[in-house]
This record gives structure tokens, C-alpha cells and sequence, in this order.
């Protein structure tokens, strides 16, 4: 789907049977007959979302600036639409929501997942477009998938909001303080809206996943200075050693979608491996 500039949509929708047996073995069927919203779908941890709600029983949305790469999962995806949005522009992120509105009949979950991490910097050295882009995304972008996204969801009667923060937004790290300011702020929306809209049936809870093994991070470690030590040092960072993978990230969002967590809201849950309480 291509969302034009002033907002306006062109559904691409791609379809598969249920029947069809290129799909993994659902885990359960705790999310039929919701349709989820998911940002950043792509690839890394939007894919593998995406993937999971699917398995339990949703309809998807798959949102990402990448066309390809999101029309590329839908493919494999029964009950799905991929929808090509940059969330920093509000008309196309409120016409995604529409879209979606109209296609599926109701937005119950939304895993505001898009963001980038940036380049590393020492803060003082720190270059402002660096500075702009990731708060663009990982900031006024969140917001706007919060904004729309909660606008619809009052229209389908409520549901359960995955905002995905950083264990950077809990810990200090060095040469990325527009990572974590962004990521920050992502742990305040999250408070702020749940408190808003729980006496609406809306959850609002964010995960601070450690470094997964996404593409976005294979990225992250070739830009440092010696990405063959840091990649090895990334292996014993967390008291679980090891590298946590997208799909683990996957299972934790899928959770707290359901109603096995409803009475969850407003936290921001770790997926660390034990890093924040070293």
C-alpha cells in the first residue's frame, strides 16, 4: 500500500488461506478475531511480531517505510495488509489507521515498534542531524502511532498498546544519548497514556528489549570502531550469556496483547536477560 502526501491510501492487500501450510503451528489462539497494528514490520523484531500475532490468531497490519520488505513478510501472512507509511509524517500514520479501520473493522493491538538507534557520538561531538532523525522517529513518531493509534482503538472499544523503549532508557550507556533520551521519553508516553485511557479498556505497556540480534543492530555493530570486539563483548553483556533473538521479543509482545495480562498496564518490561538489575 503507498501512502500519498497528503495522506490519502491505495490498498495493496495480501491474502492467504488459513489452510495455508507454509505457516508455523500456532503456539495457541489467544488473539483470533483481533486485528493488530504493528510499526517497523519489516524486518528484526516488527517481522517477527508480526509473524507471532499472526500464529495466535490476528489479523496484521504491517507498517514500515519499506514497501518491499513489508509486502515481503505479508506475503506469508494469512489476513494481512502491508501498508508503506513513514510514522514521522502524521497524515500518512492517520490514514494507515483508517486504512486498517476499513479493511479489518477494528485496531486491537498496536505494537509501536519503528525506530532507529543513530550514529554513536560522544554528546559533545554529537551531530545534530544525527540528533534530529532519531528523535524524529524514535520520538514524534511514537507519538503519532500513539495519537492515531489510540484515536481507533476508542472506535473498536479498547485493546492493548506494546511501545517498544530500550534498556538504554534505563541504564546509562555511552555515545548514544539520542538513543536514549528517545527511548526516555518513549518510557513517559507510555505512563502518561495509560493512566489516560485504562478507564476506556485501553493497556498501554512498553518493553526495553537488550541488544536483540535484528538487522538493526548488525548495523549498529558494524559502525563502531572494532565491530569484532564489540560483537564479541555483546555475547557475555547480560548475566544470561548469549545473544536473545526477535522471536523471544515476539513472545513477551504477544503476551501482554492477550488477555493473560489484563491487568498489566503502564510498565515498561525488561527483555534483558537480567541486565538492568546487575
Amino acid at each position: 500500500m503507498t501512502v500519498g502526501s497528503a495522506g490519502s491510501v491505495t490498498p495493496s492487500i495480501l491474502m492467504r488461506s488459513t489452510s495455508d501450510q507454509s505457516m508455523p503451528s500456532a503456539k495457541c489462539f489467544r488473539l483470533e478475531h483481533r486485528v493488530a497494528f504493528v510499526t517497523g514490520g519489516g524486518a528484526g523484531l516488527g517481522e517477527a511480531t508480526a509473524r507471532r500475532l499472526a500464529e495466535e490468531g490476528a489479523s496484521v497490519a504491517i507498517v514500515d517505510i519499506d514497501r518491499t520488505a513489508a509486502e515481503k513478510v505479508a506475503a506469508d501472512i494469512p489476513r494481512c495488509v502491508a501498508l508503506e507509511v513513514d510514522v514521522t509524517d502524521p497524515a500518512a500514520v492517520e490514514a494507515a489507521f483508517a486504512t486498517t479501520l476499513s479493511e479489518f473493522g477494528s485496531v486491537d493491538i498496536i505494537f509501536n515498534n519503528a525506530g532507529i538507534a543513530g550514529e554513536q557520538q560522544p554528546l559533545h561531538e554529537y551531530d545534530l542531524d544525527n540528533w534530529h532523525s532519531v528523535n524524529a522517529l524514535n520520538g514524534a513518531g511514537m507519538f503519532y502511532v500513539l495519537k492515531f493509534g489510540i484515536s481507533a482503538m476508542l472506535e473498536s472499544g479498547g485493546g492493548s498498546i506494546i511501545n517498544t523503549s530500550s534498556t538504554a532508557a534505563l541504564t546509562a550507556q555511552q555515545n548514544i544519548s539520542a538513543y536514549s533520551f528517545s527511548k526516555a521519553g518513549v518510557t513517559g508516553l507510555t505512563r502518561s497514556a495509560a493512566i489516560e485511557y485504562a478507564g476506556q479498556g485501553i493497556r498501554v505497556n512498553a518493553i526495553a528489549p537488550t541488544a536483540i540480534l535484528t538487522p538493526l543492530v548488525e548495523a549498529f555493530i558494524e559502525s563502531s570502531d572494532d565491530p569484532e570486539a564489540f560483537r564479541a563483548e555483546r555475547e557475555n553483556w547480560n548475566p544470561i550469556p548469549g545473544w536473545p533473538l526477535p522471536e523471544n521479543v515476539a513472545s513477551v509482545v504477544a503476551f501482554l496483547a492477550s488477555d493473560d495480562a489484563k491487568w498489566i498496564t503502564g510498565h515498561t518490561l525488561p527483555i534483558d536477560g537480567g541486565y538492568v538489575v546487575r
